[in-house]
C-alpha cells in the first residue's frame, strides 16, 4: 500500500542506498557525518596529527570489536556470570566520556544488531541525562542523523528502529521549547515525517511510527524525570507547558494525517498477506488511538476508572466529529479487516465514544450518537468477529460507553433504539451463560445495565425504553449462569470466583440495581432457585456418602446474590420469607460445623443478615409489625432483639451489648477462652489482625453504656495489665525471645513500643500495630481526651508521640534501598501512619504547643524535623500513588498550615518548593479529599504571604520575622510556582467537573490578588481566543468576576468572590458551549 503523496522510487533500491536522501540531508535529515561533528566537540583528541589519528583509530577498531563481543554476551549468552560480567562494562561503557563517537561508530560500522541497539539506548541515555547535558547544536546534529539514518536503512532490525525512533521522540520532547535564531528547531515533526511518507511502505512504516511514538512520549509524564535539574521541583508542571504546546500546535494535524492514511487504505483492497502492509496498517492505527488517548487537560486519569472516563477533546476539533466520515471509517474498518486488527479499531471507538457532551449542541449530540448506535447495531447484527477475546472486551467496553457518556432520555429517541436494545440484551444473556469466556469484560455489560436500570426514574421522554422486559432475562441469566458454573470449576478445579471478594461485591452491587427494575421478577427468581437448592442440599447431608460442597458454594453464591436486592425494597413478605430460609440453613450448617464448614456459605449468611439489619433493626428504623408476627408464628422470634440473640453481627450495639455471650467476652478476653489471643510455636504474626478486629469490636461494645463505671474499665483492663506486666520484665531482663516477645510488644504500653520499635523498626508486623496504637492514643475522636485545667496529661501525651514519631523515623531513614514492590509494605505504611499520627495530635486542641519552645522542650521541633525527613525520603509519584499516604500527608500538611505556618516559612528553599511543587499535583489529584485538602492548604500559605507583604508595605508595624521576610525571599525568587497554581485552579474551575468549587474559590482570590499582572495577562489571552462576537461576553464575565471585591482577605470579602465565582462559571460554560472556538487552555496549563 502506498499513499497519495508517493513519488517514484527504484525498487531495487539497497539498504545501504542513500542516493535518494542525499539531497535531502540539507532539507532537515542532516548528512551522515553530523554525528562525526559531535564526536569532534566533545572530543578534544580528535584535533591530534594524522598519525596520532590513524593510531587512534587503530585503537578504536579494537575497542568496537569488544563493544560488539560484549553485546553478544549480554543478549546471547544463557551463563548468567557472563552475561553479568557484560553488562557491568557495558554500564561503564555508557558513562565514559568517548561515548557519543563510539555509539556513532557502533550504528556504523556495527555487524549485529545488538551493537546498534546498544548505541541508540546509550544515545536516548546521553540526551537525558540532567547534569551535564548536551548542547543544543549536538541535540540538532543526532536527531538530524537519526533521521537520515531511519531513511536510508528502512530494513532494520524491529527493535533497532524501535530504539531509534524512542531517541527521536526523547529528543523532541525535551528541546520542544528550544529556540535557535528565533525558531523551535525540534517542532518540525510532521514536515520531518512527511518526507518518510512520500517513499516506500518501510518508509511509510517508520514516518507512521515516530508520530505515534512521539505523541505517547510526550503524553507519559514519566518521561518528565528526564528534564533539566532547574525543573525537577516541579517536573509535572513542565510536562504540562510540553504537552499543552504540542496539543494545540500539532496533535490535531497528526491525528487528521492519521484519518487520511487510514481512509486511503481503506479505499484500496488491501494485501494483508503482505506483512509490509500489514506492519503500516497497524501503526496507522495505533498512532490515532494514542492521539484519542491524549490527556488534554492534565487530569491524568487512572486507569482504573475506565468506565467515569470523558475524553476532552478540544473545541477546535469540533470539524472531525461533526463530519459522521470519521465515525463510519472506523465501523468500516472494523469490518473489512481481520479480527487482528479489530480491536484497535474498537479501541478507537471506544475513545470516540467518549468525546464530552459540551462539544456539541443538542441537535448533533444526537445526530452522533444516532451514527453511534448504527455502528454498534450493525456489529451485533453481524458478530462473528467478537469471538475473539480482545475484540469481545473492547466491545464490551464500548457499549458500556454508551450509557456513561449519554443519557437513557438521548438514546430511547434514537431510531433504531428497540431493535439494539434487544440485541443488546441477547448479547449480554450469552455472555453472561458462557462466562468462562473473558470473565474480566463482565464488568462492563452489568455496568451498562446498572446504569440504564438506575436512569429509569428519570426518564422525561415518552419513547419506551422497554427496559422491563429485559432486566428480568439479564438478572436471571447471571444468577442461573453463576450456579451452572460451580460444578464446572470443582470438577475442571478452576480458579474459584468466589474468592476475589472485591469482585464478587462490586458485581452485586451492581446486580441489585438491575434486579431492582422489576422487584417481584427478581424476587420470584429467587423463591424458585433456592427451594431448589435447599432440598438438594439437605438431601445431600441426610446421605452418608454424599460430599456437598458444591451445595455449599452454590448457597453460598445464591445467599449473597439475593443479599443485595433485598436491602433495596422493603417488602416485608419477601424478607419473611429469606429469613425464614437463612435461618433454617444456618440451624443446619451449625449442627455440622464440628465436623465441616464452610467459610464462603458462612460469609454469605453475615451478607445477608447485614443487609436485613439495615432495614429491619435498629433505633431509627420502621417497624413491620407484619414480619414480626410471622418470625413469631414460625420461629418464635417475637421482636428484633431475639433476632439479634440469633446472628451476631455488627448490628445495633446498644442492643448487642445486653446479650449474655457479650458480656462474657467483655469480661474474658484471655488465651484461655480466645485461641488466638494466646503465644505458641504456631502462631503467626500476619494473624495480628485477628486480634485488632477483635478489640476494636470489644472496644465499641466496652464505650456504648460505660459511663464513669471505672470498676468496669479495670476489670476488662485486667488481661491486658498481665500482658504488660510480662512484658516488662521480659525488657528489664532481657530474658525474651523475638517470637515471644514481638505480639506481646505489640498490646503494651508506651514505653514498651517504643522499645519494640527501636529493635524491630526493620519488621512491618512489629511496627505497624505498634504505630497504629499510639496513633489512636492520641487522635481525640470526639472530643474524648479531655483534661483538668491543672491536668499535664496532654503534654505529656504529646511528649511520648514525638519519641515514637523521632524514634521510628530516625530507624526508617537506615533502611536503605528497598524494592519498589516492597517499599509501601516495608516503609511507606509507616510514615503513612506516623504523619495521620501527627496529625491528630497537633490537631487535637488538648495541647498548647507554645509552651515548649517556652520552656526549652524540645518534643514539638523533633517531630516536626522527623516529618520533614521522613517527607524528603519519598519521591514526589509515591504522595499520590499511594491514596492512604497521600491522605494522611495531605491531612497533616492542612494543619501545618493552618496552625504552625512561621515552621513552614522557617524550612530551606528546596523544602519549601517540594512542599508546594506537591500541592501543585494535589491539586489535580483524583482523590476529592486530596484536592480539598491541598486547597486549604494553599489557602493558608496564600493568606499568609498576603498578610505578611501587606505588613512589610505599612511604615507603623513591627518589623517581619526573620522566618517571615525568608520565605517572602523565596517565593519572590520563584513566582513561576503560584502562578502555575491560579493557572490549574482557574483551569479546573472553567474546564473540569469541579466538585468542590467552595474549596478551590477560598485560595484564588488570594492567588489573584499575589499575581494581579499575570491574572490580567491570563484574563487578556482568555477573551482573545474567543471568536470576534464573544470576546465582549467573555470579557464581561471576568469583569462580573471581580465585581464588588475589594483587596483584602476578609471573610466578607471571600464570601463575596465565592459567589461570583459560581456565576462566572456559569456564565463562561454557557459561552463555550454556544462558542465554535473554545478557549485556548494553553496559557493557562502553561
Amino acid at each position: 500500500m502506498r499513499v497519495s503523496m508517493e513519488k517514484a522510487r527504484p525498487e531495487d533500491s539497497t539498504e545501504g542506498d542513500g542516493e535518494l536522501f542525499e539531497k535531502r540531508g540539507s532539507e532537515g535529515f542532516g548528512s551522515q557525518q553530523s554525528l562525526w561533528l559531535v564526536g569532534q566537540r566533545m572530543e578534544r583528541w580528535h584535533q591530534k596529527q594524522t598519525s596520532q589519528q590513524q593510531e587512534g583509530a587503530w585503537a578504536l577498531s579494537i575497542s568496537l570489536a569488544q563493544l560488539e563481543n560484549l553485546c553478544k554476551q549480554l543478549y546471547e549468552t544463557t551463563d548468567t556470570t557472563t552475561r553479568l560480567q557484560a553488562e557491568k562494562a557495558l554500564v561503564e561503557f555508557t558513562n565514559s566520556p568517548d561515548c557519543l563517537n563510539k555509539c556513532q561508530l557502533l550504528l556504523e560500522r556495527g555487524s549485529s544488531s545488538y551493537s546498534q541497539l546498544l548505541a541508540a539506548t546509550c544515545l536516548t541515555k546521553l540526551v537525558s541525562r540532567t547534569n551535564n547535558p548536551l548542547p543544543l547544536e549536538q541535540r540538532i546534529d543526532i536527531r538530524n542523523y537519526v533521521l537520515n539514518y531511519l531513511a536510508t536503512r528502512p530494513k532494520l532490525a524491529t527493535f533497532v528502529t524501535q530504539a531509534l525512533i524512542q531517541l527521536y521522540a526523547r529528543i523532541t520532547k525535551l528541546g520542544w521549547f528550544d529556540c535557535q535564531k528565533d525558531e523551535y528547531v525540534f517542532r518540525n515533526v510532521i514536515t520531518d515525517v512527511t518526507r518518510f511518507l512520500q517513499d516506500s511502505v518501510e518508509h511509510c512504516i517508520i514516518g507512521v511510527t515516530i508520530l505515534s511514538q512521539l505523541t505517547n512520549e510526550i503524553n507519559q509524564v514519566s518521561a518528565t524525570a528526564f528534564l533539566s535539574e532547574a525543573d525537577t521541583t516541579h517536573p509535572l508542571t513542565k510536562h504540562r507547558k510540553i504537552a499543552s504546546s504540542f496539543r494545540d500546535s500539532s496533535l490535531f494535524d497528526i491525528f487528521t494525517l492519521s484519518c487520511n492514511l487510514l481512509k486511503q487504505a481503506s479505499g484500496k483492497n488491501l494485501n494483508l498477506n503482505d506483512e509490509s502492509q500489514h506492519g503500516l496498517l497497524m501503526q496507522l492505527l495505533k498512532l490515532t488511538h494514542n492521539c484519542l488517548n491524549f490527556d488534554f487537560i492534565g487530569t491524568s486519569t487512572d486507569e482504573s476508572s475506565d468506565d467515569l472516563c470523558t475524553v476532552q477533546i478540544p473545541t477546535s476539533w469540533r470539524s472531525a466529529f461533526l463530519d459522521s466520515s470519521t465515525l463510519q471509517l472506523f465501523f468500516d474498518l472494523y469490518h473489512s479487516i481481520p479480527p487482528t486488527f479489530s480491536p484497535l479499531v474498537l479501541s478507537c471507538l471506544v475513545q470516540i465514544a467518549s468525546v464530552r457532551r459540551s462539544l456539541f449542541n443538542n441537535a448533533e449530540r444526537a445526530k452522533f450518537l444516532s451514527h453511534l448506535v448504527d455502528g454498534v447495531k450493525r456489529i451485533l447484527e453481524n458478530p462473528q468477529s467478537l469471538s475473539d477475546p480482545n475484540n469481545y472486551h473492547e466491545f464490551c467496553r464500548l457499549l458500556a460507553r454508551l450509557k456513561s457518556n449519554y443519557q437513557l432520555g438521548e438514546l430511547v429517541k434514537v431510531e433504531n433504539y428497540p431493535e439494539v436494545i434487544r440485541l443488546i440484551a441477547n448479547f449480554t444473556v450469552t455472555s453472561l451463560q458462557h462466562w468462562e469466556f473473558a470473565p474480566n469484560s463482565v464488568h462492563y455489560l452489568l455496568s451498562l445495565w446498572q446504569r440504564l436500570a438506575a436512569s429509569v426514574p428519570y426518564v422525561k421522554a415518552t419513547e419506551p425504553h422497554m427496559l422491563e422486559t429485559y432486566t428480568p432475562e439479564v438478572t436471571k441469566a447471571y444468577i442461573t449462569s453463576r450456579l451452572e458454573s460451580v460444578h464446572i470449576i470443582l470438577r475442571d478445579g478452576l480458579e474459584d470466583p468466589l474468592d476475589d471478594t472485591g469482585l464478587v461485591q462490586q458485581q452485586l452491587d451492581q446486580l441489585s440495581t438491575i434486579g431492582r427494575c422489576e422487584y417481584e421478577k427478581t424476587c420470584a427468581l429467587l423463591v424458585q432457585l433456592f427451594d431448589q437448592s435447599a432440598q438438594s442440599y439437605q438431601e445431600l447431608l441426610q446421605s452418608a456418602t454424599a460430599i456437598p460442597v458444591d451445595v455449599a458454594v452454590q448457597e453460598g453464591w445464591h445467599l449473597s446474590t439475593r443479599a443485595e436486592p433485598v436491602s433495596q425494597v422493603p417488602l416485608p413478605c419477601m424478607a419473611t420469607v429469606t429469613l425464614l430460609w437463612v435461618l433454617q440453613l444456618m440451624n443446619l450448617t451449625d449442627s455440622r460445623l464440628a465436623q465441616a464448614g464452610n467459610e464462603k456459605l458462612e460469609l454469605a449468611m453475615l451478607s445477608f443478615f447485614e443487609q436485613f439489619r439495615k432495614i429491619y433493626i435498629g433505633d431509627q428504623v420502621q417497624k413491620s409489625s407484619k414480619l414480626y408476627r410471622r418470625l413469631s408464628e414460625v420461629l418464635g422470634l417475637n421482636d428484633e432483639t431475639m433476632v439479634l440473640s440469633v446472628f451476631i453481627g455488627k448490628i445495633s450495639v446498644r442492643k448487642l451489648v445486653k446479650l449474655s455471650a457479650v458480656q462474657f467476652m467483655l469480661n474474658n478476653h484471655t488465651s484461655e477462652h480466645f485461641s488466638f489471643l494466646g503465644i505458641n510455636n504456631q502462631s503467626n504474626l500476619s494473624d495480628m489482625r485477628c486480634r485488632t478486629t477483635f478489640y476494636t469490636a470489644l472496644g465499641r461494645l466496652l464505650m456504648v453504656d460505660l459511663g464513669e463505671d471505672e470498676d468496669q474499665y479495670e476489670q476488662f483492663m485486667l488481661p491486658l495489665t498481665a500482658a504488660f506486666e510480662t512484658v516488662a520484665q521480659m525488657f528489664s531482663t532481657n530474658t525474651f525471645n523475638e517470637q515471644e516477645a514481638k505480639p506481646r510488644a505489640q498490646n503494651n504500653g508506651p514505653q514498651h513500643c517504643l522499645r519494640a520499635v527501636e529493635l524491630w523498626y526493620h519488621d512491618p508486623a512489629c511496627t505497624t500495630p505498634v504505630l497504629k496504637l499510639m496513633a489512636e492514643l492520641v487522635h481525640n475522636r470526639s472530643q474524648r481526651l479531655q483534661f483538668d485545667v491543672s491536668s499535664p496529661n496532654g503534654i505529656l501525651l504529646f511528649r511520648e508521640t514525638s519519641k515514637m514519631i523521632t524514634t521510628y523515623g530516625n530507624r526508617i531513614l537506615t533502611l536503605g534501598e528497598v524494592p519498589k514492590d516492597q517499599v509501601y509494605a516495608l516503609k511507606l505504611k509507616g510514615i503513612s501512619i506516623c504523619f495521620s499520627m501527627l496529625k491528630a495530635a497537633l490537631s487535637g486542641s488538648y495541647v498548647n504547643f507554645g509552651v515548649f519552645r517556652l520552656y526549652g522542650d524540645d518534643a514539638l521541633d523533633n517531630a516536626l524535623q522527623t516529618f520533614i525527613k521522613l517527607l524528603l525520603s519519598i519521591p514526589h509519584s509515591d504522595l499520590l500513588d499511594y491514596p492512604k499516604l497521600s491522605q494522611s500527608y495531605y491531612s497533616l500538611l492542612e494543619v501545618l498550615t493552618q496552625d504552625h505556618m512561621n515552621f513552614i516559612a522557617s524550612l530551606e528553599p528546596h523544602v519549601i518548593m517540594y512542599i508546594l511543587s506537591s500541592i501543585s499535583e494535589g491539586l489535580t489529584a483524583l482523590d476529592t479529599m486530596v484536592c480539598t485538602g491541598c486547597c486549604s492548604c494553599l489557602d493558608h500559605i496564600v493568606t499568609y504571604l498576603f498578610k505578611q507583604l501587606s505588613r512589610s508595605t505599612k511604615k507603623r508595624t513591627a518589623p517581619l520575622t526573620q522566618e517571615s521576610d525568608r520565605f517572602l525571599h523565596i517565593m519572590q525568587q520563584h513566582p513561576e510556582m503560584i502562578q502555575q497554581m491560579l493557572s490549574t485552579v482557574l483551569n479546573i474551575i472553567i474546564f473540569e467537573d469541579c466538585r468542590n468549587q467552595w474549596s478551590m474559590s477560598r485560595p484564588l482570590l488570594g492567588l489573584i490578588l499575589l499575581n494581579e499582572k499575570y491574572f490580567s495577562d491570563l484574563r487578556n489571552s482568555i477573551v482573545n481566543s474567543q471568536p470576534p462576537e464573544k470576546q465582549q461576553a467573555m470579557h464581561l464575565c471576568f469583569e462580573n468576576l471581580m465585581e464588588g471585591i475589594e483587596r483584602n482577605l476578609l471573610t466578607k470579602n471571600r464570601d463575596r468572590f465565592t459567589q461570583n465565582l459560581s456565576a462566572f462559571r456559569r456564565e463562561v460554560n454557557d459561552s463555550m458551549k454556544n462558542s465554535t472556538y473554545g478557549v485556548n487552555s494553553n496559557d493557562m496549563m502553561s
